[in-house]
């Protein structure tokens, strides 16, 4: 049920019953003084004296409310224009100017609630931004940082703020090539150095115009993953190619060096099947070969599970020997069993080819709220710093007779994982390999 509305009086109504009161006592004051015997001059000017007074009076309220209700929009608006729409106006008045008042705390709600609506997106945005592995930097023309997201922050800056400084004096404590990229607004892929580690980042450089001044848009993105998983891709593709086209070619050649073979003996021919056997030796030799290409090429999504630590090294001691450092980790471990045994038992094969003695191969299990970290560390020769930056390329080896397969393995697990391979030559000696997964996803 609706409350009735107060009727509403008008100003001109107000203005209007004024004036008419007013004329009717300066009209009617004369003639009833000219009724008792005053003089017309007199009763006329002592008429005309009252019906002003009484205009006076009775117009003063209402200008005094109308200065008020003029006042109290005027600091409204003024409110409106410094941006501060908290203020409502209490004109209790049924008039005009309580029909204004109404509407400007109407208008006045509609942008306090616009306000509020745009600040939880902007913070959203800026969430958003801030949570983004997307490097952004917005200049100034003055090349001041007016602002940088956390990305941004611990790839120039060590983490440090850069809000107010001037890329000149940010850009020297960055890589080389990356500030080199910055400062000269390229565009496309660069690559850098990063401890012993390469980098391959995307820069893009886009400019526009921000309350009259030109600004500069800098975004850096990594692409080292990527390209590398689109690398291996591309070793995958041709690993299958060349393996599919030897196994049609090997087939028939072990079939016909056996037919060969059944033919010499029947000749007695022992030279004839010498030369048979050799070829069927290395077709099979070849096969073997081309199947662990092929194995790489076709690695099956990984099945992860929960491991207790102690099985995965009880089944890794045998094949090969390692000194166990620290205790291991309570919380079991979650990853495929079979794949990372085997991305294991490569590391320490290569550790063990490396000239390291057994006893100076270790593994060390660490875990954290994020992820596992598997070390495995020998004393061998290490590797130079273009081995490292190529070691984990398919088909790469330095080994006599490698094929390259083994840390491209190690590399293509811990990927399927959702985790990285990382290497490291020690300070006394000898190469660190790391393995880090991350823990199941939880919904």
């Amino acid at each position: 049920m609706q409350t009735p509305s107060t009727p509403k009086t008008s100003i001109e109504g107000k203005l209007f019953a004024t004036v008419l009161l007013s004329v009717a006592i300066a009209t009617g004051i004369p003639f009833g003084l000219s009724h008792f015997g005053a003089p017309p001059v007199l009763a006329w000017s002592g008429g005309l004296l009252l019906g002003l007074t009484a205009a006076f009076l009775l117009m003063r309220p209402i200008t005094h409310k109308i200065n008020q209700s003029l006042q109290s929009l005027e600091g409204g608006l003024l409110n409106f224009r410094d941006g501060d729409f908290s203020i409502s106006l209490a004109l209790d008045s049924h008039d005009q100017f309580g029909e204004l008042a109404t509407l400007y705390n109407e208008v006045g709600e509609i942008l306090r609630r616009e306000r509020a609506h745009i600040h939880q997106r902007e913070l959203l945005l800026d969430t958003v931004i801030q949570s983004s592995p997307l490097a952004l930097l917005l200049i100034d023309q003055s090349q001041h940082v007016i602002y940088a997201n956390t990305s941004a922050r611990h790839l120039l800056h060590q983490g440090r703020p850069l809000q107010g400084h001037l890329l000149s004096h940010i850009l020297p404590h960055s890589p080389r090539e990356l500030a080199q990229a910055i400062e000269h607004e390229q565009d496309g892929l660069i690559s850098y150095l990063d401890g012993e580690a390469t980098h391959t980042m995307h820069i893009s450089n886009s400019t526009f115009v921000l309350n009259a001044q030109k600004h500069r848009l800098v975004l850096l993105r990594e692409m080292t993953r990527e390209l590398t998983r689109a690398e291996v891709q591309v070793w995958k593709k041709v690993i299958r190619l060349i393996s599919h086209e030897l196994n049609n070619s090997l087939a028939p050649i072990s079939s016909m060096a056996h037919s060969g073979k059944l033919l010499s003996e029947k000749i007695d021919s022992q030279q004839l099947a010498g030369v048979f056997d050799v070829i069927a030796e290395r077709c099979k030799h070849l096969t073997e070969f081309t199947q662990g290409y092929a194995r790489f090429a076709k690695l099956p999504p990984p099945v992860c599970e929960e491991v207790p630590w102690d099985t995965l090294i009880s089944r890794l001691q045998p094949l090969q020997p390692f000194t166990l450092r620290d205790t291991l980790p309570s919380r079991p471990g979650y990853f495929d069993p079979t794949q990372l045994e085997q991305a294991l038992l490569n590391l320490l094969k290569n550790a063990a080819e490396s000239g390291s003695t057994h006893e100076d191969i270790s593994v060390r299990i660490q875990t954290d709220s994020h992820g596992q970290l598997l070390t495995v560390a020998d004393r061998g020769t290490g590797m130079s710093d273009q081995v490292l930056q190529q070691a984990l390329l398919p088909f790469y080896s330095t080994k006599p007779g490698g094929v390259g397969l083994g840390l491209a393995l190690c590399r293509e697990i811990a990927d399927a994982h959702g985790g990285q391979v990382q290497l490291h030559n020690r300070a006394e000696g000898g190469l660190r390999v790391t393995i880090w997964l991350p823990w199941a996803e939880t919904n």
